[in-house]
């Protein structure tokens, strides 16, 4: 049986219009709300044959059709219109990035949130991951009478601030003059460079100031894991109770359950190896939990080898032409601007 184009055209109408509703698509809406050329009768005859032959399944006696995860592949693959970020969308999503570029983790969450809000799905983000992540910067500046805060970067814009709790703080410019001391010795280590003859070394330059020294070794090392490491931002997860797919109590309790667990949540991210966009739909899932679902997911690289992944989760009729255009925006934002940054730091 041939997939000619007008069962395409039947096939696309039905996924709009369940995208849009949720509701089981019948002959009689097609063909008054799609100006197809053909009668009911006809359309009925072609929504048969394609049942037929997987791509769309008659949910209860009586009703509609729904597009079947085989109908969306088809749908995703091959009938999907590109869609343009809206300006306003492409300048909120720019000033999220903007505003926090500097901080890796703050961005990741703002970043989850902000995808959230524009699509109604659920948002999972990984940081980016540097192996033998090399120290760039260590900044240290004074808190209060008892704490100092140590922010340390490495190459690939990964930050992180740590708060060491001291004995006694020095003042800010004899902070500074320490900070310097401790690039001079540290920029482009990785945390296997640190061995015993750089502590000795450190530890002369921090001179009566030495007892911060383990404090801000293992912050160091803190830092240097989190950046080999997978660390997940979730936002979003309570948008898909809005979905009449997952009213269904135990349904919606398993989806959930599973969104806790980390372990599943940097699987899920971790099978996007390429640069490509993937789309996982429904049953091409692993999990039994997701088979109700779609997931979307990307990479970002932010240089030097690093790199992260956006997905975007939601109930298998999700606006994939939407969630593709804001994916895309999301990463070139945040390339873009750290291509800035890159070149600003050239100039200065």
């Amino acid at each position: 049986m041939a997939l000619n184009d007008r069962k395409i055209q039947i096939l696309q109408a039905i996924i709009n219009d369940y995208i849009a509703t949720a509701e089981p698509v019948g002959s009689r809406t097609i063909a008054k709300k799609y100006n197809l050329g053909i009668s009911s009768a006809t359309i009925r005859n072609e929504m048969s044959d394609l049942e037929e032959m997987g791509f769309i399944i008659q949910p209860h006696a009586s009703a509609g059709r729904i597009p079947s995860d085989l109908g969306y592949r088809l749908y995703v693959d091959r009938l999907m219109q590109k869609r343009e970020l809206k300006e306003e969308e492409q300048q909120f999503l720019q000033s999220v990035v903007a505003r926090n570029i500097s901080q890796i983790d703050y961005l990741m969450e703002e970043t989850a949130k902000a995808i959230s809000m524009l699509t109604n799905y659920t948002t999972l983000i990984s940081e980016p991951v540097s192996k033998g992540a090399k120290l760039k910067q260590i900044r240290l500046l004074p808190l209060d009478s008892e704490s100092i805060l140590l922010v340390i970067a490495t190459e690939g814009n990964y930050v992180k601030n740590h708060i060491l709790k001291v004995s006694v703080v020095p003042e800010e410019e004899k902070l500074f003059e320490m900070g310097k001391e401790i690039n001079a010795i540290l920029k482009g280590c990785t945390i296997k460079d640190i061995d015993e003859r750089i502590v000795r070394v450190l530890k002369g330059k921090l001179q009566e100031y030495s007892y911060m020294l383990p404090a801000l070794l293992s912050a160091i090392e803190q830092t240097a894991r989190g950046a080999e490491n997978i660390q997940v931002h979730l936002s979003g997860a309570k948008n898909i109770l809005a979905f009449p797919e997952f009213s269904d109590i135990q349904r919606a309790k398993s989806l959930f359950q599973t969104l806790e667990q980390k372990d599943v949540l940097v699987t899920l991210l971790g099978e996007n190896k390429d640069d490509a966009m993937q789309i996982m739909i429904g049953s091409e899932n692993n999990l039994q939990s997701m088979k109700d679902c779609s997931v979307i997911t990307t990479t970002y690289k932010m240089g030097d080898g690093t790199r992260g992944t956006i997905g975007i989760l939601g109930p298998t009729r999700m606006d994939y032409s939407q969630v593709v255009s804001v994916l895309n925006g999301m990463v070139k934002n945040i390339e873009n601007v750290l291509k800035a940054l890159k070149e600003e730091k050239k100039d200065s």
